[in-house]
């Protein structure tokens, strides 16, 4: 979108929320970036210029807005709408995999040559993979700065810097302040927790958000132990690379109320891309509801609660494990079978709050389990042992860098894995946003009540002008059952 100035200076002009980390307008005058609905006088068409990214901005000299801060922008859309080389490489990078494993292992993860993708990404976001993993390690940084009370020494190396001198020359750079003078700064306007060792944040996303839905799906299918709804927030256990972390999310008005107890805060970066991929925080919701709303059938049920997301995971292979569990069994079954495993395998943790006990169990811990032991049907059994064996030796993988139609063809090819399994596996671990579950006997019952199609190869017709969100369109299909999924907790 940054190539159309006309599309963009109008954008700016209208300070438009909605186009927020679509792109970003650099002044020249001033040598500043801003985010487009940055709240100060829009400069003049001619001192305007627009970049595909922060890291692009960056790198030509500008530095952040202090105004409108236009580095805590939600994500393009556009990376988890596709499931191209660089999108993959996109949402590894917000996973901090450049931090930890470098040029050489980002281009291993997607298949492709070091050099490939250095030009592929300055072609789409003029800048290439250290330029977009400085760019998140400075906003890594200033979070760690303004929202605990870290030694500046240990939130440079938490935050991936390979030197304080590194670090400080960076947040100067980018943010016109000396690490000092953000904390200082920061103090007299956000809170940090009251909390020893919890980091406190905000999580923004594009409004509209229904939160009903999306915390409505995780607490009902919340695994004991795992994770819980309490006091208004949807609490789990985190498996990350350094160690192991627990996050509460609360939904608001304008943002979501994230709170990270971390056992080692090199993980922050991490475990924030989790939790906004598990809340599907970077979709852009106008879009999807004007398309789908294009349907008569479906107009009603958006109208009446706009902005429906896709509840997703933190961790593709527990999900893949609990839709196995789930197969032909009620939610409460399936939570059961879970619970069940995640006292016999997974790793006990303390919880400063109580009530969560363990991480979901690894699938190499899983590989080693007596199916005899399952409560399942011999079959059931044997699909599980298969997914788990073949997630344990790697001949499987289903991360959010997953080629979608890979993934696909890889789930169908084992036994007991059929098309639902498979789609919603693909919907809420894989992220595509055209999954869809015409199986699906909620889905079904929801096409007969509105008028729909209620056959599956009919109903997959007609949802081709649903494409490319036909995972939303799920979403409002499923509303029309009165289902635990559908409601916030009391």
């Amino acid at each position: 979108m940054y190539t159309d100035t006309e599309r963009c200076v109008r954008a700016v002009r209208s300070k438009d929320a909605r186009f927020d980390g679509w792109f970003f307008t650099a002044v020249l005058t001033t040598r500043i970036y801003c985010r487009p609905s940055c709240p100060v006088v829009p400069p003049k068409v001619e001192n305007m210029t627009f970049y595909p990214s922060a890291a692009a901005c960056q790198q030509a000299g500008f530095r952040a807005c202090k105004r409108c801060r236009p580095d805590t922008s939600p994500g393009s859309p556009e990376w988890n709408a596709r499931a191209d080389s660089v999108a993959r490489a996109m949402r590894l990078v917000a996973d901090g995999v450049v931090d930890r494993e470098g040029v050489p292992g980002l281009a291993a993860r997607l298949g492709y040559s070091a050099r490939q993708i250095e030009r592929q990404l300055l072609a789409e976001l003029g800048a290439g993979p250290l330029a977009l993993a400085r760019a998140q390690r400075a906003q890594t940084a200033r979070l760690l700065i303004e929202t605990t009370e870290l030694p500046m020494a240990e939130v440079a190396f938490a935050a991936g810097f390979s030197s304080v001198r590194t670090f400080n020359d960076t947040v100067r750079e980018v943010f016109a302040l000396a690490p000092g003078e953000l904390r200082t700064r920061a103090a007299r306007s956000v809170k940090t927790s009251a909390t020893p060792g919890v980091i406190a944040l905000r999580l923004p996303y594009r409004a509209p958000l229904n939160p009903s839905n999306l915390f409505g799906h995780l607490a009902a299918t919340a695994v004991p132990g795992v994770e819980e709804w309490r006091d208004g927030a949807y609490r789990r256990t985190l498996t990350l690379p350094y160690g192991h972390g627990i996050v509460a999310l609360t939904p608001h008005p304008d943002h979501i109320a994230c709170r990270l107890f971390l056992t080692d805060p090199r993980d922050l970066t991490l475990a924030i891309s989790r939790c906004r991929w598990l809340l599907d925080l970077d979709a852009d919701p106008v879009a999807v509801d004007d398309q789908l709303r294009a349907d008569p059938l479906l107009a009603p049920l958006i109208d009446k609660a706009p902005g429906r997301r896709v509840p997703r995971t933190v961790d593709g292979a527990e999900f893949a494990v609990r839709a196995v569990l789930g197969q032909q069994v009620s939610t409460a079954a399936a939570r059961t079978h879970a619970a069940r495993l995640v006292t016999a395998h997974g790793i006990p943790v303390d919880d400063p709050e109580g009530g969560l006990t363990h991480l979901f169990p690894t699938p190499e811990a899983l590989a080693c389990l007596d199916p005899e032991q399952l409560a399942l049907p011999r079959s059931r059994r044997t699909t599980l042992t298969t997914l788990v064996g073949a997630l344990a030796d790697g001949s499987l993988q289903l991360g959010t860098d997953s080629e979608w139609e890979r993934a696909r063809a890889e789930l169908i090819a084992l036994p007991g894995f059929g098309p639902w399994t498979v789609e919603v596996i693909a919907m809420r671990a894989l992220g595509d946003p055209d999954a869809f579950l015409p199986t699906d006997l909620g889905i079904r019952r929801a096409a007969e009540e509105l008028g729909l199609p209620s056959t599956p190869a009919a109903l997959t017709a007609r949802a081709a002008a649903w494409r490319p969100w036909r995972a939303y369109a799920v979403q409002y299909l499923w509303t029309v059952d009165d289902h635990p999924i559908n409601h916030l907790p009391v």
